[in-house]
């Protein structure tokens, strides 16, 4: 039945499933108003049933109830039986046979045969056992499609988290606009508590956002101007005007939503195995309902009973659980993924995720935060204290995009120095700067140069080995030095302990020095480091890895590090923040918390495990039902009736639904 509704789902899907889903709404309304239909009906027909009379030890015979019968049953076969019969011509259309078509088979042999007994031919009358088998399957599709549902609201939810409208500025009047009017370079106002309604650059303002259902971060992040904000995310206390980049199908939620739906739809080697699987298992029970047929015939039974065990073989036989088993853990996992700040785009990568057995990092910005604190200023020279130094060496660094000169400016920003204008700026090649400041010529240079001008590095500018020192001369004299760390994530060390219990091997590959990968490596407990690696040499790593027999997931930025993330088993690309094209990864992760990495290795263990489960569950319960149903058992008086199958049949598909929904609760523990 998931296969017959999807075809009928990808025709009514323009935007972003919206029809889809409401066509979906109203199939589970048609199931239920159909299942209380029948139920209704299938009470007198019980009631006035000879087989049932007989059983409770009561008679009840209005005149004509055999026709009656005939005519109770005729409405609950078309009418209840509608959808399946319909099921079984579009399957037919395919030439793919499934479960509509051996549910209408066995409805359909039941009620023509009960028919053929009012009209003179012998036999006992099978009406009761098909309205019951009727009512039952409604109610089974009905359940199974409300779970199937539950696992596309987590994809509407994230559809829905875009306003409406927008509030456009446009010079000193303020218009309320629909979203789809929005251009790019459009400056719009969000107010507290809004929703931003478009990616944008603040111009004005500043405000913590809540971006926690686009990225799985928790905290409200600050934002001010020149920063990016999201389309979705939700704005708290204070009041925004900002520029506008992407709309539409350009915007972030639009990428994560296009991308989970292709996710979903893509099919991995785990779905088209259930997917074989259940259409064999359609072949086998058409083949073993006609056999059983044809042995109790021989047997010298009665026709009736010959076809009671063939109904009850093609029920119980439905591969429903089957073909709902992987689909909904599909639909599910990757909607909640996406949810928590994993977006998967490769889905068998994501399954395979589970036989990770090494991991390589690219440190800056992954295990470490990726910026430059001022970790201690040191005066060498008793003419300058530390604040004339940072000071003077702030002059030099103010321009420079460097992570150490990044760093300076901060501190003296967070000290709030003035920082000098310099004069005769100048780079030292791979060494450092120089320049003017005030009159006094000021350096700030690498331990390189020192050792090059044959000036003494001071014994103590180095504490920790993670620490990254630069020097500050002035007129020509060792001044004094500042020194930069690169902090550690305080999430990294949580991560590589989860990764060792799980038996991976955790690698760093970093541009940086040898001393400093080393201090990292031994802080962290690290299988091993490679420093001063280039990006083009993460490829040869991955490879070298991968000779050793390692299943690796090597996880970059995404954007030097593309070759590394294709050529590894799995590619996962972090911190791409807002860029979600990060097209040779097999999955994002939006932040670059390595203890997302984590989640995501222990969530696709659970999903593999939840898939193995619903499979062995599936197929277990047709290998002991069918010979069951078909009368193996016979001899000792035990025989599977068709309304008892129906009802182990429609038990089984629920469990399953029931069991991919409890993936849900898997994430993030």
């Amino acid at each position: 039945m998931m296969d017959h509704d999807r075809g009928k789902h990808d025709d009514d899907e323009p935007a972003h499933g919206h029809a889809g889903h409401d066509h979906h709404k109203m199939m589970i309304e048609d199931f239920k108003k159909r299942f209380w239909v029948t139920l209704v009906l299938t009470i007198p027909i019980l009631f006035l049933s000879p087989m049932i009379q007989d059983f409770f030890g009561y008679k009840y015979l209005l005149p004509g109830n055999k026709y009656i019968l005939f005519a109770l049953s005729t409405v609950v076969y078309f009418y209840g039986g509608w959808p399946f019969l319909k099921g079984f011509w579009s399957e037919v259309k395919k030439a793919a046979p499934g479960m509509m078509t051996l549910i209408s088979m066995a409805i359909t042999v039941a009620y023509l045969y009960s028919s053929a007994t009012v009209f003179g031919l012998e036999g006992v009358d099978f009406f009761w056992e098909l309205a019951t088998l009727i009512a039952i399957m409604l109610v089974g599709h009905w359940i199974e499609m409300k779970s199937v549902l539950g696992a596309s609201k987590a994809l509407q939810l994230l559809v829905s988290m875009m306003p409406a409208e927008a509030h456009r500025v446009n010079g000193d009047q303020i218009e309320d606009v629909k979203l789809d009017t929005l251009k790019k370079g459009d400056i719009i106002l969000v107010k507290p508590g809004e929703k931003v309604p478009a990616d944008a650059i603040i111009v004005e303002g500043e405000s913590y956002l809540n971006e926690s259902m686009l990225t799985g971060e928790s905290k409200p992040v600050k934002k001010s101007t020149d920063q990016k904000i999201i389309g979705g995310s939700i704005n708290g206390n204070g009041s925004l005007k900002a520029k506008v980049e992407h709309t539409g199908k350009d915007s972030y939620l639009n990428k994560v939503i296009t991308m989970v739906e292709e996710a979903q739809k893509s099919k991995s080697k785990m779905q088209n195995l259930s997917d074989r699987a259940a259409k064999w298992l359609t072949y086998i029970a058409l083949g073993i309902g006609f056999g059983t047929l044809a042995v109790w015939l021989i047997l010298g039974f009665p026709f009736v009973y010959a076809l009671e065990r063939m109904v009850t073989v093609m029920v119980i036989a439905c591969p429903h659980a089957l073909g709902l088993a992987i689909p909904l853990v599909v639909a599910i996992s990757t909607a909640v993924s996406a949810q928590n700040g994993l977006l998967i785009r490769n889905r068998t990568a994501f399954e395979e995720s589970r036989k990770i057995t090494a991991l390589l990092f690219d440190k800056t910005g992954t295990l470490t935060k990726g910026d430059f604190g001022v970790t201690r200023i040191e005066s060498v020279n008793d003419k300058f204290s530390k604040e004339e130094i940072l000071r003077l060496s702030s002059a030099l660094e103010q321009s420079s995009e460097h992570p150490i000169a990044v760093g300076i400016i901060k501190k003296v920003k967070d000290d709030k120095v003035p920082i000098p204008k310099p004069e005769n700026f100048n780079a030292i090649t791979g060494k450092g700067v120089e320049a003017t400041v005030e009159g006094k010529e000021v350096k700030v240079v690498s331990p390189g140069y020192l050792r090059d001008e044959n000036i003494n590095i001071p014994e103590d500018a180095y504490s920790d080995a993670a620490e990254t020192v630069v020097f500050v001369l002035i007129n020509g004299e060792l001044a004094g030095y500042i020194a930069l760390a690169d902090e550690i994530r305080p999430e990294s060390a949580d991560a590589i302990r989860i990764f060792k219990e799980n038996n991976i091997k955790v690698f760093m590959a970093t541009g940086d020095n040898e001393r400093t990968a080393k201090a990292v490596s031994d802080k962290l407990g690290l299988d091993g480091y490679y420093a001063e690696v280039l990006p083009h040499q993460k490829v040869e790593i991955v490879k070298e890895l991968e000779s050793k027999g390692e299943f690796v997931a090597m996880t970059g930025d995404g954007v030097n590090d593309a070759p590394a993330l294709a050529q590894a088993n799995v590619g996962i690309a972090v911190g791409s923040g807002t860029d979600v094209a990060a097209e040779t990864a097999d999955i994002i992760l939006v932040n670059s918390n390595p203890q997302d990495i984590a989640n995501l290795i222990l969530f696709g263990k659970a999903t593999y495990d939840k898939m193995i489960q619903n499979l062995v569950w599936a197929t277990g319960y047709n290998v002991v039902a069918i010979p069951l149903a078909a009368g193996v058992l016979y001899s000792t008086g035990f025989v599977l009736g068709p309304a008892v199958g129906a009802v182990f049949m429609s038990l089984s598909t629920v469990i399953v639904a029931i069991n991919a929904q409890l993936l849900k609760k898997k994430i993030g523990k």
